[in-house]
């Protein structure tokens, strides 16, 4: 294990935060239990005293094949991922593109494009040192309950990469702005979509600082320039408030905020 100093400013998609020391996790280390275990900080908002942080050194950042199954570590990024499954003709990674971050992240809120999320395909998840099957992990729309540390998983080869497909999520995602943002800020309601409550509470657009709801997508949070922590809580808290008091509907948090 070793110390790295990360500007958050810099590092994080949404381009908030500041420099901070995490601790950086190698092959063969336990990681320590009194700390927060983060990804590559795409859907990150860090405050100004965040809680002690780690993540995986890029020692977790690997592919291997055995019989039928594929192992990834999980501090893969995403676009290298979607990369080897193209061009070794493997099926069921195509909703990977756009989708930023690490297999690791992914895993954590099972992460996905519409009804293409991780844990579709995903076959076993080496938590803590064990692997345990994903029936045996309670998840859902967005979440998943690791009860550990996720170092790698493994997914059953499956032939037939889909460019067809890939070309299909690209272009669903086409409405997402390219501003700096955490990506969605809140989950989808049941049968509802909380870029549309915002923008029905007249939220799409208001800017606070340098944080702004898109005028894209609604409930794309994005950085203008020189956003800062409390400008960005502030949106995600009236927007939580304008919902709830015109709709009824508590919108929750798909970005974490540490």
């Amino acid at each position: 294990m070793f110390f790295k100093t990360i500007d958050f400013s810099k590092h994080s998609s949404i381009k908030v935060g500041q420099e901070t020391e995490v601790l950086m996790v190698e092959t063969d280390d336990t990681p320590p239990s009194d700390r927060y275990l983060i990804g590559g900080a795409n859907n990150l908002l860090i405050s100004p005293t965040p809680p002690a942080l780690m993540m995986l050194s890029k020692d977790f950042a690997y592919i291997t094949e055995e019989d039928d199954m594929l192992e990834i570590g999980a501090a893969m990024p995403t676009g290298r991922i979607l990369s080897y499954a193209k061009k070794h003709n493997i099926a069921g990674f195509e909703f990977c593109s756009k989708l930023p971050g690490t297999l690791g992240g992914m895993l954590a809120m099972n992460a996905g494009v519409k009804e293409f999320e991780v844990f579709n395909i995903l076959d076993s998840v080496k938590i803590d040192g064990v692997w345990v099957n994903k029936e045996d992990i309670s998840h859902g729309y967005r979440f998943a309950k690791l009860n550990g540390i996720a170092t790698a998983a493994r997914f059953k080869k499956k032939e037939g990469f889909s460019q067809t497909l890939l070309d299909t999520l690209v272009n669903m995602r086409s409405n997402q702005p390219s501003t700096p943002s955490a990506g969605s800020a809140f989950k989808n309601p049941e049968g509802d979509y909380a870029g549309r409550l915002i923008e029905e509470v007249g939220l799409k657009g208001m800017q606070k600082g340098g944080m702004q709801w898109s005028e894209m997508h609604a409930n794309f949070l994005v950085n203008v320039g020189g956003g800062t922590f409390e400008e960005a809580k502030y949106l995600i808290e009236l927007a939580k408030e304008e919902v709830l008091k015109h709709f009824g509907v508590t919108l929750i948090e798909e970005v974490k905020i540490l």
